[in-house]
């Protein structure tokens, strides 16, 4: 394979993700969610004691956007903001069981993108991908 075809799926994937992430959330009861505040959701699903500014840098987005983001989704019902009991300034993220639930919807599709991926193949062949993957990892990781 070239690269000009590499390049090629690679934007193409990209891209078809989102929209199909953005059009399986439509077609769900979390028809209110949008897939920036699903990647929200993501970032606090997958992490203990998250603050704002930990989803800031995880999303790299400014701190205003992801304030912005939180206030929607904890009007929405997906989250909640909890104050620390040490440090009352700290303020630590939580999904609620609407958020939980979305996030185990989110986890589901991306499972089966993988599991979709690698099927048929060798050992070998996911080594090979997975060498390809993390190069491509830290390559985007030291453009940051």
């Amino acid at each position: 394979m070239d690269y000009k075809i590499i390049n090629e799926y690679l934007t193409s994937i990209f891209n078809n993700v989102l929209v199909i992430e953005e059009v399986s959330l439509r077609g769900s009861r979390f028809k209110d969610i949008s897939i920036k505040e699903m990647h929200t959701v993501d970032v606090i699903g997958n992490f203990s004691d998250v603050t704002p500014s930990f989803v800031s840098k995880e999303l790299m987005v400014t701190l205003g956007t992801v304030t912005t983001c939180l206030n929607n989704l904890e009007r929405k019902g997906y989250i909640e903001r909890i104050r620390s009991d040490q440090d009352r300034r700290v303020v630590y993220l939580h999904l609620t069981k609407k958020g939980r639930l979305v996030h185990r919807l989110h986890k589901r599709f991306h499972k089966a993108m993988v599991e979709k991926i690698i099927d048929g193949m060798s050992p070998e062949e996911i080594n090979v991908m997975g060498k390809g993957l993390t190069n491509l990892y830290q390559f985007l990781e030291d453009l940051k």
